[in-house]
């Protein structure tokens, strides 16, 4: 399977403006698009609405997660359903299997890696930041658990290793994603996770298992010589 994604569209008419004409060649180089959160640039319905007038002319297969910004005006369930009505498969801790070819995902969310990974101490406000982290590994973990494919791919708004985020300054790194979702991706085996979130990081790394990690935020890569729209994967 040909896998065409990118994260952080943004989106606004001038923005798909730019990427409108690269984008109508996925059909032709993809089998499937990804399209790893941060759809819309407020989380309006007005702004989902205009995006996938703009994305049914592509005619190819979504598979999508939403991102922090599809969060914004507390739309998220009346996005998710307008883009199921469109035929795009929503991941929201569920998996979708498609041609031998299993997907799982989920937004994510922040709380660091390694040793700066934040614990359930102190505060209750504290408490509840951990544990919607906490609740999004554990959401993911249920899709994995769902799929029966040979191969999987990992989708997720949050970036999962610290590897892909390398390039954004260093202390917003625990605001970026968090190692609980490479541990739960490591536990259960992918073939690839894809993720966006970081604009300025890095395109490649891998999780403690060696489960290679590709960061495909738009402005990522619309940065890289020459700039490129999205990124093409086989598995």
């Amino acid at each position: 399977m040909r896998i065409a994604a990118l994260a952080d569209l943004h989106f606004s008419p001038q923005r798909y403006d730019r990427i409108r004409e690269p984008l109508g060649r996925v059909r032709d180089e993809a089998d499937v698009l990804v399209l790893a959160g941060d759809l819309t640039n407020y989380g309006k319905k007005e702004e989902m609405e205009s995006l996938l007038n703009a994305l049914v002319r592509i005619r190819v297969p979504i598979v999508a997660v939403l991102g922090n910004h599809d969060y914004e005006s507390n739309q998220q369930e009346e996005l998710i359903r307008i883009m199921t009505a469109e035929g795009i498969k929503v991941l929201d801790g569920t998996g979708y299997e498609r041609d031998g070819v299993g997907f799982a995902g989920t937004k994510g969310f922040l709380g660091g890696f390694g040793r700066g990974v934040l614990t359930s101490f102190g505060e209750p406000q504290i408490k509840a930041f951990v544990q919607a982290s906490i609740d999004e590994a554990m959401k993911l973990e249920r899709a994995l658990m769902q799929l029966r494919a040979p191969k999987r791919v990992v989708v997720m708004h949050y970036a999962p290793v610290i590897d892909t985020i390398r390039g954004e300054p260093e202390q917003i790194y625990p605001y970026l994603g968090t190692a609980r979702l490479g541990e739960v991706v490591d536990r259960h085996g992918a073939a690839l996770v894809l993720h966006g979130h970081a604009h300025d990081g890095t395109l490649d790394g891998k999780t403690t298992a060696g489960i290679p990690v590709h960061n495909v935020a738009l402005g990522l890569l619309q940065s890289q010589n020459p700039p490129i729209v999205y990124r093409l994967f086989e598995v």
